[in-house]
């Protein structure tokens, strides 16, 4: 793994982790009416708490492309996966909660997780896979799953719907990545005339707002603590699945190393939940107890509509 690389991804989390924080803070406040409808986003273009974390996010996906074009998707998404560790530093200074031995043991887990899983398979590069049967089973078998989990989510007042969509959307940006990778192999063995004609950037487009959409709406109907971990957490699982199942990503595949790799992505999810339940990540209102207040920042046209 390159210094280049390294530097790519760890710039993509910070700004992925302070973006989804001011997002969250705006979009709890977002009626119940707009749930999972592209509405949502129109309303919260209109606050600019909302403008500053969306632009964090571009800037964290863009980051994440160009780490992509570096490195392989299998090293590049347990990095991405430390952007909760700069979601609770925002949320740290914001609520002024230490870190305590729940933090610290998180923080451990994370990133230990993700030095021995990278250390124990050793990903690389390898030839991407040119079945057309494999590529489309990978990705409807991920893009179904999502679908799934957010059918089963489409009631707002269920209190596993943030979890639900976190995950739902958290699956979709993995494809997105693994997607993007493909996008740039086909640029520079290519050209611009065969990107623009394929099918790659297009679908990246809409899975990247079919999961802004979903992520905006995991924040709309619970805390971040509910929905940033499952967010965090599938992300990372999705492209990883995505470039072994059709990026030709490779990993060491002997006994032991295996068991570490397992290990390793075990203590992941492990620090991403120990994190996402600290009390520093903010817990918002309940969701529907929000002051008149929250409701006319983004309610406004509609109640005058």
């Amino acid at each position: 793994m390159s210094v280049l690389v390294l530097l790519l991804s760890v710039g993509a989390a910070c700004c992925l982790g302070f973006g989804y924080v001011l997002q969250q803070d705006a979009a709890r406040r977002a009626p119940l009416s707009d749930f999972l409808s592209p509405r949502l986003l129109f309303d919260l273009m209109r606050v600019p708490s909302w403008l500053a974390g969306l632009g964090l996010m571009v800037c964290g996906m863009v980051l994440g492309a160009l780490a992509l074009g570096q490195g392989e998707v299998s090293v590049v998404e347990p990095l991405l996966a430390t952007n909760l560790l700069f979601a609770m530093a925002l949320s740290r200074h914001r609520t002024g909660q230490s870190l305590g031995r729940q933090g610290w043991g998180g923080l451990c887990l994370l990133a230990g997780g993700v030095t021995a899983f990278l250390l124990a398979g050793e990903p690389r590069g390898g030839e991407a896979v040119t079945a057309p049967l494999r590529l489309w089973l990978v990705i409807g078998g991920v893009a179904g799953l999502a679908v799934v989990l957010t059918a089963c989510a489409r009631h707002p007042r269920t209190r596993g719907t943030p979890v639900l969509l976190g995950l739902a959307a958290g699956l979709l940006y993995g494809l997105q990545d693994a997607l993007t990778r493909l996008s740039g192999e086909r640029l520079a063995d290519d050209g611009w005339t065969a990107l623009l004609t394929g099918w790659q950037p297009y679908t990246v487009l809409v899975l990247g707002v079919t999961g802004l959409l979903l992520v905006q709406s995991a924040f709309e109907a619970g805390p971040l603590r509910m929905s940033l971990p499952a967010l965090t957490a599938a992300q990372p699982l999705a492209g990883i699945v995505c470039g072994i199942g059709f990026l030709g990503d490779q990993v060491r595949t002997d006994t032991g190393a295996l068991a570490w790799q397992a290990v390793g992505m075990a203590a992941i999810v492990a620090g991403i939940v120990l994190l996402g339940l600290h009390p520093a990540m903010p817990e918002g209102k309940d969701r529907h107890g929000s002051t008149a207040a929250d409701r006319l920042m983004l309610d406004g046209p509609h109640e005058s509509g």
